[in-house]
């Protein structure tokens, strides 16, 4: 890890099936912030364990994400890439910051809300406490900043008002032990790119996910190049032409989605895709998405292919990431213990 870089921690759950979504809300802008920030991205697989999960099928996701922020460009010698479950750092400090959260901040998550829905007295204690795992993923290792996507800026405000609580609730103790003031940073969010929530390719207004049951609704990061090319020509939009500015794109959410994937797979404003295809119909536009698109993911999932097939190379990349995801958080933890009254 480079000396002065300010940290960045992040983590994609393994629940199997990468998409564009995941590649374009999160993935992409993990590799981009490789040049700019030391970096830890994680497979949250304690994560995944909030709802039931196939073991069999949990190893098999684990190594499926590694595979794909392998592919994407990340680098596991430079940065630190592991699964959640191999530092013991994430759930012990998760339990202290079960005891600083208060219960009327969780009852306010509002993906709480919408994933227990009218069952919320049979989801799991682990559903309702995931953003104090979060904010302890992101402590235990003092990340400086952690991008994140629009649906995940509550949890992060949630960890940074426990990191406040923390430092305010031991500032005695705090100060006897000779530690910073302000002992766990308050974690800046950043949301980058012109496509940071990726919707359905067949509707619009949801976001594009993996429980769709229509394969035609998301681009798999596993797809080949026939089949990316496909989905693009038969995604959904309206029978009015591409608009030549943004505002155009109001009350239009498959056509607002379809420019935002190609302003994004291209690296360049809204506005610039409007001014090559306004006026254009979505004939003439999506082949060039699809070219595009294929361009961009094809040599991802050429790469997925074979990391798939090496799965003990996969397994050494997180071996290794623990490990050194282990020495950083260690100090930190010790001093968590003295600060908190643990003895030993």
């Amino acid at each position: 890890m480079s000396a002065g870089l300010q940290r960045v921690f992040s983590g994609v759950q393994p629940t199997g099936d990468l998409h564009l979504g995941n590649y374009l809300g999160a993935i992409k802008n993990f590799v981009t912030l490789q040049d700019t920030h030391d970096c830890i991205y994680c497979v949250v697989d304690m994560h995944a364990l909030t709802e039931w999960q196939d073991p069999a099928a949990l190893v098999a996701n684990t190594r499926e994400v590694t595979a794909g922020f392998l592919a994407s460009g990340i680098d596991p010698k430079s940065h630190i890439v592991f699964n959640q479950s191999q530092v013991s750092a994430h759930a012990e400090l998760a339990w202290i910051f079960n005891c600083v959260a208060r219960m009327g901040w969780l009852n306010r998550m509002t993906q709480f809300k919408e994933k227990a829905g009218k069952n919320r007295e049979n989801a799991s204690v682990g559903l309702f406490t995931y953003p104090n795992l979060m904010a302890a993923d992101i402590l235990a290792y003092k990340a400086t900043h952690v991008p994140v996507g629009e649906d995940q800026k509550q949890h992060l405000e949630l960890a940074r008002d426990i990191a406040q609580k923390f430092n305010n609730d031991f500032a005695s103790s705090i100060q006897a032990h000779g530690l910073a003031e302000t002992f766990f940073p308050i974690t800046e969010p950043l949301i980058t790119g012109p496509a940071t929530r990726v919707m359905s390719l067949r509707d619009g207004s949801k976001k594009m996910s993996k429980s769709d049951p229509s394969d035609m609704s998301r681009i798999n990061l596993t797809d080949d190049r026939d089949t990316i090319a496909k989905k693009i020509r038969k995604a959904k939009t309206d029978p009015l032409n591409i608009p030549s500015e943004e505002n155009g794109l109001e009350a239009r959410p498959e056509a607002d989605n379809l420019v935002g994937i190609f302003a994004a797979l291209s690296n360049q404003p809204r506005g610039e895709v409007l001014k090559q295809f306004g006026g254009k119909q979505f004939s003439e536009f999506k082949p060039a998405l699809a070219e595009l698109a294929v361009e961009v993911l094809g040599p991802i999932g050429m790469e997925m292919a074979r990391f798939a097939d090496d799965p003990g190379y996969i397994d050494g990349v997180l071996n290794n990431g623990a490990q050194r995801a282990s020495e950083i958080a260690a100090p930190i933890m010790r001093d968590v213990r003295r600060i908190v009254g643990y003895i030993g």
